[in-house]
């Protein structure tokens, strides 16, 4: 099982450093896994480009199987879990960067403070990359933001968002009542990159006039947004939720606009995926987190 894990793992990422450092070993163990699998098979299942592998056409043949094998060998790892008096074992969750690091972070500490039993890895993307991660099975549970692209997942609405256009303090914007239309499109804007689900919330809320915009920066860091923009180096629409503190202690500044940039948030599951204790336990804590905020 391990070896059909580690063929998974590597067809779906293409590097055999990337699959090392998710599963926790060395790359030399991957790659002796991989051979052995590949000695059973009587032949290779990868074509080597560099350093990345690539499924040729036995690898392709032998994939859905071993994505079906691994995904019932964890399912049924995770039904002799739930024989423990509480939730136990690891939970792999996935976020979209918002979410991943301005809510997730103290729900993490809370639920494994609550049950030291659970371990809860956290990966971080945008929601693109969450969305596949899910679907593909790395991941036993998603939190994105915007709409959900792939109709095979099971998607349901978690929380409310919202997103803010932020200047910095000294932009000429932060004296308009409200900045119009036509005035955004000329904005030098920064802009998170294509699959982000901040991004695409912002350009619907345009609708046709997204291709009219003066000029966009990307940068693949809502940090790095955040110091342009203080900066004055652009404008940018972000989050609420992280640009909080910034609007706060004035070091950005909220304009009001015309567009309407509130958005949901939601969580993903795969429909194949055993929902046992541990999963249930976790999406009843991070409902009742948002509870209590809105109470």
């Amino acid at each position: 099982m391990r070896k059909l894990d580690v063929f998974v793992q590597v067809a779906q990422q293409g590097q055999i450093t990337r699959v090392a450092e998710s599963l926790g070993l060395t790359q030399s163990a991957v790659s002796m896994a991989l051979s052995s699998l590949e000695n059973l098979h009587g032949g290779p299942l990868f074509h080597r480009q560099g350093r990345r592998l690539l499924l040729n056409e036995q690898g392709r043949r032998l994939l859905p199987m071993a994505v079906g094998l691994v995904q019932d060998m964890d399912n049924f790892r995770r039904m002799l879990e739930d024989a423990h008096d509480q939730p136990s074992g690891h939970l792999h969750v996935g976020a979209s960067t918002t979410i991943g690091n301005y809510l997730l972070p103290l729900l993490v500490a809370d639920f494994t403070r609550r049950y030291p039993q659970a371990t809860i890895q956290l990966q971080v993307g945008n929601t693109e990359q969450i969305e596949q991660a899910v679907d593909e099975g790395q991941l036993d549970v998603g939190l994105i933001e915007g709409p959900c692209h792939l109709e095979r997942l099971e998607c349901r609405f978690w929380r409310d968002d919202e997103l803010v256009v932020i200047v910095g303090p000294q932009h000429p914007w932060c004296s308009a009542v409200s900045v119009d239309r036509s005035t955004l499109l000329d904005g030098q804007w920064m802009m998170r990159e294509i699959g982000s689900g901040t991004r695409e919330v912002f350009e619907a809320a345009l609708g046709r006039d997204v291709q009219k915009l003066d000029s966009v920066v990307e940068l693949g860091h809502t940090e790095a947004i955040k110091k342009a923009v203080q900066a004055g180096l652009g404008v940018s629409c972000l989050s609420r939720l992280a640009v909080q503190t910034e609007l706060e202690q004035g070091w950005l500044v909220a304009v009001k606009t015309p567009l309407d940039l509130t958005r949901q948030l939601s969580v993903l599951i795969s429909p194949g995926r055993y929902q046992g204790r541990l999963l249930q336990s976790w999406i009843e804590a991070i409902d009742k987190a948002v509870v209590a905020t809105l109470g």
